[in-house]
């Protein structure tokens, strides 16, 4: 295959089926022949229909991955601070550059530029921390006098949580998968006070239980945890923005949805049910329409990375703070189903109502 076509600088493996979906979606090869800590996908990227780009979380997980490559196997990440660029093509292979900022005895800082054709789409600063032996861990604790708290999970959420064999209805569609077949789960959305007419957007929250699909493996370990986590925090995410207003965003007018043929139109609807939103097209007549919805930055907090199980159910609560200036604030905690507060997210975006009609959605 001539290389301008290809999607891949390598031969993509075949998925390793002792490996969750997920792993093999994430998994990133190191490429010594071009120097030191530059690393590649090693498979296709998704790319989610009607985007602009490639799916923005898989691009943060995989320079997680590449990153966590060139730290020892006790430095784990604490930090996350990124940058969306330019959108990422699906058909270009991406190389990611690893820069080893600082090494020190507790913390160590790694830059990861992603780039394609040369240029870089995505920008990303990653800090880890020196994590504490598994058997000396707690006795350290109680030793330390340390300032600690966190957030508990809302209240009555666990009576949502699905079941360990919870079976998603195979004609739903997952934003952040392309079927059902896609490396995650999530068990629908609920946008809380969202039918409530009283309410403020910043009143509004959106909540789901999400997991990767299988089971991770012991050799992924807690890398690939947190690489899953990383790449389903940005489900949803930006889009907190235009559920809490009730925004239309999708490319034909609600007035048209029924006269279309059953595909696209049973897609739309099953979409809005999902989302927790009306399926009627007809109570979105007036509604303000999308002109674009683009990620701009991405923030993880990871407060509990040894006690991340991405397989398992884990509670998300996004929300919005703030919107104006064409910009939107967004933020998610992310939970595990014990309670525990396993990460906190921020991401900024531009959200852009339609003016004219010559407005085109894109999203990393």
């Amino acid at each position: 295959m001539p290389a301008e076509e290809r999607t891949t600088l390598l031969r993509p493996p075949e998925p390793d089926a002792s490996k969750a979906p997920i792993e093999n979606v994430l998994e990133v090869t190191e490429l010594g022949v071009l120097g030191p800590d530059i690393f590649t996908n090693a498979r296709p990227q998704w790319h989610p229909p009607g985007a602009r780009g490639i799916y923005g979380g898989a691009v943060i997980a995989q320079c997680l991955a590449s990153a966590q490559k060139t730290v020892p196997a006790d430095f784990l990440p604490h930090s996350c601070h990124c940058y969306f660029l330019l959108a990422g093509s699906a058909t270009t292979p991406i190389l990611f550059h690893v820069e080893r900022v600082r090494d020190g005895r507790s913390f160590a800082t790694r830059t990861v530029q992603a780039r394609q054709r040369g240029r870089c789409i995505f920008t990303t600063t990653i800090s880890f921390a020196k994590a504490e032996g598994d058997d000396a861990g707690e006795e350290t604790k109680k030793k330390k006098r340390m300032v600690s708290h966190a957030a508990p999970m809302p209240e009555g959420v666990m009576a949502s949580k699905p079941g360990d064999d919870w079976v998603e209805d195979e004609e739903r569609l997952d934003e952040d998968a392309a079927s059902t077949k896609g490396p995650f789960q999530s068990a629908g959305l609920e946008v809380v006070r969202g039918d409530d007419a009283t309410a403020k957007p910043e009143d509004r929250r959106c909540r789901t239980w999400m997991r990767a699909r299988g089971r991770i493996s012991p050799e992924g370990g807690h890398q690939a945890h947190l690489n899953a986590l990383a790449y389903m925090s940005d489900s949803y995410f930006i889009g907190t923005v235009s559920r809490i207003h009730g925004l239309w965003r999708f490319p034909v007018r609600p007035s048209d949805v029924a006269h279309l043929p059953p595909g696209p139109r049973d897609m739309i609807r099953r979409q809005l049910e999902l989302e927790g939103q009306s399926a009627d097209p007809a109570a979105w007549e007036g509604r303000p329409h999308v002109g674009m919805l683009v990620s701009l930055d991405h923030s993880i907090y990871f407060h509990e990375p040894r006690r991340v199980r991405a397989d398992e159910w884990m509670f998300t609560e996004m929300e919005s703070p703030w919107a104006g200036e064409e910009r939107g604030v967004v933020t998610q905690r992310i939970f595990a189903a014990d309670g525990t507060l396993l990460a906190s997210c921020f991401q900024e975006g531009v959200v852009r109502l339609k003016q004219d009609g010559s407005e085109k959605g894109a999203k990393l």
